[in-house]
């Protein structure tokens, strides 16, 4: 499974395209916009799905701690990431 987020961290109801969406769930790839890719850990909930990115560095050296994402599917069909406790 691939999560690929255009911009180099997620945020709130910030888009991103999810590949091999059948794949079974544990370890995925987590890539963003500048280039920046990382294993990371998913799990089905529901309909949603459940994303922990680890903590990393951007490419222009911004350090981001980890975070756990929901992300949920717009009416549109693309994919929405949204911050969980």
């Amino acid at each position: 499974m691939r999560f690929s987020f255009p911009h180099s961290h997620a945020f709130q109801g910030g888009r991103l395209t999810i590949e091999d969406a059948e794949m079974s769930e544990g370890m995925c790839v987590v890539e963003f916009g500048d280039g920046v890719a990382m294993i990371g850990e998913w799990h089905p909930d529901g309909d949603d799905i459940r994303l922990t990115v680890p903590a990393y560095r951007t490419a222009k050296d911004t350090d981001v701690e980890a975070r756990r994402w929901q992300l949920v599917r717009s009416q549109d069909g693309s994919w929405r990431s949204y911050r969980r406790s």
